[in-house]
């Protein structure tokens, strides 16, 4: 018996500033629009989520692909991951540069590869091995995150901690995606284009499977978000999955994980959720998170605490 699709997405949990939300909110309900017509047309939930992370890897408003930012060296960092449930299968990339859609190439790791991981140069060669086109540093970068990198580039040495702070506090600006398809697969992949002025080479949540992301047909599927170091010490998506396991449903089971995370390392994120029986939530201890659903025909999307608002699926 088929299942009624279902789709979750994430935009990011953090300090969205007001000058962002409208837009922010406008960007996760298309990429939730994309990968839900891919679901209705009988697309697989790994199809899915990787057309809804690339509309928002597309999106300058977003922290990944052409929304990246600068590390510390000037560089652009970008890392992704997707999964896919039913096999366990999954793909991902670190460090890669010159990207314009790095879930694409998470997805041909998967696919081609016997591999999970590949980073930085490797990953680089291997999306030319693949023909994926190289774009240039400033087709990824904004001007808003070009003055951003130059504003703590100057003030690094005279503010000493500030990153690790900004991060705890407002997390990272990721981008993700769940979804349950027709024949009760579920699946997720989350992107990043970094933390400004981070240092070369960190590679925070994002790409690692159980950290960044889980899916599992046996429990259901995970798209985190937020402060890197926290969420991979908690391993908070793969806790989430087992939670909802044992029996909690998607709403209890990812309050569950974020409150561990907050009580054990003081770290705080987001994190979107879909269960095998359809089950979802989009639950965050940061400031905001932009997210939207669809289920049942209709939008539902929000981005501050216990904001819900809801729209049709489709505008006569």
């Amino acid at each position: 018996m088929s299942k009624a699709p279902v789709i979750v997405i994430h935009g990011g949990a953090w300090s969205i500033p007001d000058d962002m939300a409208e837009a922010s909110k406008v960007g996760v309900k298309q990429a939730a629009r994309v990968g839900y017509e891919v679901l209705k047309q009988g697309g697989s939930a790994v199809d899915a989520v990787v057309a809804a992370v690339k509309v928002m890897e597309d999106d300058p408003v977003f922290d990944a692909g052409i929304g990246s930012v600068l590390n510390a060296a000037g560089d652009v960092e970008m890392d992704a991951v997707v999964m896919d449930g039913k096999t366990l299968n999954a793909g991902a990339v670190a460090c890669v540069q010159n990207i314009q859609n790095p879930v694409h190439l998470a997805r041909l790791i998967m696919d081609k590869t016997p591999h999970v991981l590949l980073v930085g140069k490797g990953a680089n060669q291997f999306a030319k091995e693949m023909g994926l086109p190289e774009v240039s540093t400033e087709t990824l970068v904004t001007e808003s995150a070009r003055e951003s990198w130059l504003r703590y580039m100057e003030y690094h040495d005279t503010i000493g901690g500030l990153f690790s702070n900004r991060d705890l506090q407002t997390g990272c600006d990721t981008v993700g995606a769940v979804a349950l398809d027709q024949m009760g697969n579920v699946a997720f992949a989350t992107s990043t284009g970094g933390i400004t002025a981070k240092r070369p080479g960190r590679v925070g949540d994002a790409p690692i499977v159980g950290s960044g992301g889980y899916a599992d047909n046996e429990a259901g599927a995970v798209s985190t978000t937020g402060h890197g170091e926290a969420i991979l010490r908690t391993c908070l998506a793969h806790r989430i999955t087992n939670h909802m396991h044992s029996g909690l449903n998607a709403d209890e089971a990812s309050r569950a994980g974020l409150d561990y995370m907050t009580r054990r390392v003081k770290g705080s994120g987001g994190v979107v959720v879909v269960s095998t029986n359809g089950d979802i939530a989009a639950n965050f201890t940061t400031d905001r998170m932009a997210w939207a659903s669809v289920k049942d025909g209709q939008v539902h999307y929000g981005l501050d605490p216990e904001e819900h608002q809801t729209e049709p699926l489709y505008f006569l």
